[in-house]
């Protein structure tokens, strides 16, 4: 359900009036920022608050942005005059030429080039900013420091989990090879037996048949007068 229009005139409650206000400059200063961004326009937004607090935004600086204003605003400044166009992007340029100079002249300061012509304060304020880059560089180089220690940490706890898992899984493989080695030795154990049952019969047949006999030279008997010679025998008995 749709919310219904509101009535654009002043608010008496003055908690609603507030919250109003914050909502209303939240979104303003958003529309700037945005028409800024996707037009490449340099937007400049003032609002003091009912109670004179100060918010302002600026696509560049606000500076900048007035003194373009108040150029214009001097020069008697009509859309769509190509003179006053033209002589607005030549400030535009010097004013970015300007800029520039006094950038590359900063930075070879910073890099110890050109020191002769600046005064003790000058310096005083040069160590000061290298200072302050050094203890912002440092700070930044121990953010991510800190970030891949812990981000190492949490790979450490990973692999540990993986490598107790692992053991695990090991101490299982072990423990089921053991108890199939079991298995495979009691049927072992059982096939043997089964043979040693089957194999009796036969080992005593063996060894009836290669027990030792006891043989018995019989004494010959007398010869009597009527067996001949020839007819003696020898008596072979088997015990």
């Amino acid at each position: 359900m749709g919310r219904g229009k509101i009535a654009i005139r002043r608010i008496g409650n003055t908690t609603s009036r507030q919250v109003t206000f914050s909502k209303r400059r939240n979104g303003l200063l958003k529309k700037a920022r945005e028409l800024s961004i996707l037009c490449d326009a340099e937007v400049g937004v003032i609002v003091f608050s009912c109670t004179g607090k100060l918010y302002d935004f600026a696509s560049s600086s606000m500076q900048s942005v007035l003194e373009r204003y108040k150029q214009l605003r001097g020069e008697g400044y009509q859309l769509r005059n190509p003179a006053s166009e033209i002589k607005h992007c030549q400030r535009e340029v010097e004013s970015l030429r300007q800029q520039l100079q006094h950038l590359q002249e900063r930075h070879r300061q910073l890099m110890g080039e050109q020191l002769s012509g600046l005064s003790i304060k000058d310096l005083h304020n040069l160590e000061n900013q290298l200072e302050q880059s050094l203890k912002s560089i440092r700070a930044n180089k121990e953010g991510n420091f800190s970030a891949d220690i812990k981000e190492l940490n949490l790979k450490g706890n990973v692999m540990h989990q993986e490598n107790i898992e692992l053991h695990k899984k090991i101490s299982l493989f072990l423990q089921e090879n053991n108890a199939l080695r079991k298995k495979v030795c009691r049927a072992s154990d059982v096939n043997q037996a089964n043979q040693y049952c089957h194999e009796p019969s036969t080992m005593t047949i063996v060894h009836d048949l290669f027990a030792p006999s006891n043989l018995r030279l019989g004494q010959p008997q007398p010869q009597s007068k009527e067996v001949p010679l020839e007819a003696t025998n020898l008596g072979l008995q088997l015990h």
